[in-house]
């Protein structure tokens, strides 16, 4: 796939995924319990951002000519070293990846509030905002 039409993809794919989080929060702000269906989506909307955001960080290291770790916290240990994420956020990286993590694979220890605080507080946003910028251009540039 081009990866101008990948970037199009991932962006349309994070800001749907992003409006759902948005509309959680809202209710969340306003003291509205959200229904069991409510929180699934939510959990899900987390797995398919972060899984974006992953996909995202191998498809940006494969652009850059890189070996491609199969871990994404490699990965994304990667961009930081690349300097295309912030070392300062590699721990908000970390606790996303175990998040999506334990949806996928720990699902029966989820804490629900807690994934609302996340919510509540858009602790969403970074992956977002990563999601959204564009793919930098290092076609093996030397």
């Amino acid at each position: 796939m081009r990866i101008d039409l990948y970037q199009q993809e991932t962006a349309v794919i994070a800001q749907a995924q992003t409006a759902l989080l948005d509309e959680a929060r809202e209710a969340v702000l306003t003291g509205r319990e959200l229904s069991r269906l409510e929180q699934n989506g939510v959990l899900h909307a987390f797995q398919v951002l972060i899984e974006n955001a992953i996909g995202k960080a191998k498809q940006t290291l494969k652009q850059g000519g890189k070996t491609v770790p199969i871990s994404a916290y490699d990965s994304f240990m990667m961009l930081s070293d690349m300097g295309i994420v912030s070392s300062s956020n590699l721990d908000a990286w970390n606790a996303a990846i175990g998040l999506r993590n334990r949806i996928v694979h720990d699902y029966m220890n989820i804490d629900i509030k807690l994934v609302l605080k996340l919510v509540e507080n858009e602790q969403y946003r970074f992956v977002t905002d990563f999601l959204l910028a564009p793919i930098p251009n290092q076609s093996n540039e030397k």
